[in-house]
């Protein structure tokens, strides 16, 4: 038997040559990944950035860096029509070769060699996307680096994925690449709802963009258009009924503008997702276009009084996207800066605060609907508010107060809740500027004294309609939840909807009143300092409006208010957008409850309460304190004198009740001549000193520092407030007597410079001292 048999032999040579292979073939690999790793695949193709709406349909488009339209098609743009139209007529073996064809190389070689010259290609659709992501001059040496990257494509990328990049970067002439660019430019539709003879016209351009041109060449691309059906139809690539269809299409089209709606909004978003090609919001275009439309049209009307801008917010309730952005009436416009983003722009709030600020406090346990509360002139260590209409009104309840507006009960409810308190809920529902000026925010906060956008307070308001948990509205599509944030209980925001919900209130605009165009909604009306800023916030369990209108030059208007002219426009959009819709309104919980209370002070009623009704409370929250709205006093028979427990009288003396008035309150009631049962004076003959309730200085502030004028000094004024049983006061200034006066009266004295010691002391004997400092320029 011979040593080396002739099967031996091919066996070894079998397993030498299938060595070598898998050597060749790990080297190979390796060198690719070298290759790869030394030169990297750079996929930036830099797309127009479009803005589209809740239907996906393109809102707004802009030029990329190169000021090209190169919009990006998406996968899911790219319809079954669309691609076998593509890949038939450009690569038909694309969906199975690695990025070369080998045999249209060598088809196209053997043709050129042959013929002396260049008269085929054999480019595949991946070699065609690397060379329009790197252009370069057309030789043998680049045809190779084409190769090799179009296997780096292959390698990194799907057939799907490298079918997009070629769709949306082939050229249509002039400045218009990707197939979507001309669709949208020239059809005025995305390419998903392209028919076959529309496909079949933009995918024979690419080739001859410069003699193929839509709006200018119609007749001569439909006739190619058309060759190029029949060749469909031989290869029976579409049913012919289809291809029958197409060939009878006419071909009238020309070049159109891109989409530009929305501007404030696109402007916004095209910054803030500057690496998104495509940006889908949650915007509704009929619901946009419309309220534009009247936004424009009502602040044309608004132009005679010198009021040129608005600015709305509409918020879906149930799914916190944003549906409508109007950031001016009229972006255009040169009059006011018409391109400013009202939506954005940092403006003082005015009102519009409040319902937070008693949200808090019925979440504290301070006060419910019925408390009360005094609306009268009252001094803050310097900081006096005056009411709107430069009105008081005395004792009214809390829900008088919020549906009114009126500004000392909210002063006097922020200084009892706390400012900080109430910061930080305005930090929680994400007020940025609040959040950078938190540590110089006082009490001025109730009344606007701070900055606020419209999206914000849109953000808040949204917030009650949701049983006060605060979830940010969302300007784009996204499957991700934003978190909720408590910002207030479910029962005192269903409180604040109860009064926020009233008709019979002041800031209901003119001859609205019981109008069937009246929307069932809770609403919010604000008037900056210097009537500069008219808000209107509404909601219902659908919608959040945010209405603002103004200058933004800054200047302030005599007719304008929230009431009069925000909140118009805020009704015209609810019906419009939402009218009889939605029947549905807050429900209260079952932690809130009904309790009897006494009228005269919101309190639980004692048993000196003769007039009684019923108040909403939050259970185990709300206070559970007993009316003392009136107190016992001994006096004489005639009810001339009273007396103390010290001068009580052994017989004679007859106990009454008065009632018990704060000292602020009875100050307004002298000033307004408004009757009221006063205690009579304390009896003359007791020696009794007593240590509490002594007189409040009102004015001067105390530690403040007055700068008066040299030249004839002016006066300076003392006021105090004093229990309803004081008839006198007496003023010192330094220790010295200065003057006896009633205690209701206000006096005036000429204050030297430097620090002065003020002290008032009722005919009870108790005493006030404060300090003031006098400058004379």
């Amino acid at each position: 038997m011979p040593l080396f048999s002739f099967n031996h032999i091919q066996n070894l040579f079998v397993k030498v040559l299938r060595k070598k292979l898998v050597r060749g073939l790990i080297g190979t690999l390796i060198l690719l990944l070298v290759l790869d790793w030394g030169f990297p695949l750079r996929v930036n193709p830099q797309y127009s950035t479009i803005i589209t709406d809740s239907d996906n349909k393109i809102l707004h488009a802009f030029l990329n860096r190169q000021d090209k339209w190169r919009m990006q098609t998406e996968l899911n743009e790219i319809t079954p029509t669309l691609a076998k139209a593509i890949i038939f007529k450009e690569d038909r073996w694309f969906r199975y070769h690695f990025g070369v064809n080998p045999l249209a190389i060598a088809r196209a070689a053997t043709r050129n060699i042959l013929k002396g010259r260049r008269t085929s290609g054999a480019s595949t659709i991946t070699m065609q996307v690397v060379r329009l992501l790197y252009p370069r001059k057309r030789t043998y040496f680049n045809k190779v680096i084409e190769i090799l990257r179009a296997f780096q494509l292959e390698w990194h990328y799907s057939k799907d994925e490298i079918l997009q990049l070629y769709l949306s970067l082939i050229p249509y002439g002039s400045n218009i690449e990707g197939l979507k660019s001309a669709s949208v430019l020239y059809f005025q539709k995305s390419p998903d709802v392209l028919s076959l003879a529309e496909v079949t016209a933009l995918t024979i351009i690419p080739n001859r963009p410069s003699s193929l041109r839509l709006g200018i060449n119609n007749a001569y691309i439909l006739q190619e258009r058309n060759r190029w059906l029949q060749r469909f139809a031989q290869a029976q690539l579409f049913a012919q009924q289809d291809i029958d269809d197409a060939l009878t299409e006419p071909l009238n089209v020309k070049r159109h503008e891109a989409p530009k709606l929305a501007p404030h909004l696109a402007i916004r978003l095209r910054k803030e997702y500057a690496q998104l090609p495509i940006i889908h919001t949650s915007i509704r275009r009929n619901s946009q276009l419309t309220i534009e439309k009247i936004v424009h049209n009502y602040v044309t009307r608004l132009y005679a009084m010198n009021i040129h801008n608005a600015a709305v917010v509409v918020i879906n309730n149930q799914t916190h996207q944003i549906e409508s952005y109007i950031g001016s009436a009229d972006f255009d416009s040169p009059i006011d800066g018409g391109q400013v983003d009202g939506v954005r722009a940092v403006r003082s709030p005015g009102s519009t605060l409040k319902p937070l600020l008693y949200g808090i406090a019925f979440d504290e346990g301070i006060i419910t609907p019925k408390s009360t509360i005094n609306d009268v002139p009252s001094n803050f260590s310097g900081f006096e508010p005056e009411n709107f209409d430069k009105q008081f009104h005395g004792k009214v309840t809390v829900e008088f107060a919020l549906a009114n507006s009126l500004n000392i009960p909210a002063v006097k409810m922020l200084k009892e809740i706390s400012t900080p308190l109430m910061v930080d809920k305005l930090k929680k529902a994400d007020f940025l500027t609040i959040k950078k000026s938190a540590s110089t925010l006082g009490l001025s906060l109730a009344l606007g004294g701070c900055g606020v956008s419209l999206e914000e307070l849109s953000n808040l308001f949204s917030a009650f309609a949701n049983k006060g948990d605060f979830v940010k509205a969302n300007l784009i599509q996204s499957s991700e939840k934003m978190p909720a944030v408590p910002i207030l209980s479910e029962e005192s925001t269903f409180l604040i909807n109860q009064i926020l919900s009233q008709v019979t209130r002041p800031d209901l605009p003119n001859n609205y009143e019981y109008t069937y165009r009246m929307p069932k909604i809770a609403w919010k009306t604000g008037t900056s300092f210097g009537k500069k800023d008219a808000w209107s916030i509404g909601y219902n369990a659908h919608y959040t409006i945010g209405i603002w209108v103004g200058n933004f030059s800054g200047e302030g208007v005599p007719e304008l208010s929230g009431a009069n002219i925000a909140t118009p426009l805020l009704f015209d959009i609810f019906n419009t957008i939402d009218y009889n819709s939605h029947t549905r309104w807050f429900l209260p919980s079952n932690q809130l409850a009904l309790r009897k209370v006494c009228a005269e002070s919101g309190a639980l009623p004692s048993e000196y309460c003769e007039h009684q009704i019923t108040d909403y409370y939050i259970q185990a929250i709300s206070h559970t304190q007993t009316c003392t709205h009136t107190k016992a006093t001994w006096v004489n028979p005639t009810a001339t004198i009273s007396y103390c427990s010290v001068c009580l009288p052994d017989s004679g003396a007859i106990q009454k009740r008065y009632p018990n008035y704060a000292p602020e309150l009875i100050t307004w009631y002298e000033s307004k001549h408004i009757q009221y049962a006063r205690i009579p004076p304390h009896n003359p003959k007791c020696t009794n000193v007593f240590n509490s309730n002594a007189p409040i200085i009102s004015y001067p502030t105390d530690g403040a520092e007055y700068i008066l004028a040299a030249n004839d000094p002016p006066k300076l004024m003392l006021s105090c407030q004093a229990g309803n049983d004081i008839k006198a006061v007496y003023w010192y200034i330094n220790d010295k007597l200065l003057q006896k006066a009633p205690a209701t009266e206000a006096i005036f004295f000429r204050p030297e410079s430097g620090k002065v010691k003020i002290s008032c002391t009722d005919d009870k004997g108790r005493n006030t001292n404060i300090w003031i400092k006098v400058k004379k320029e």
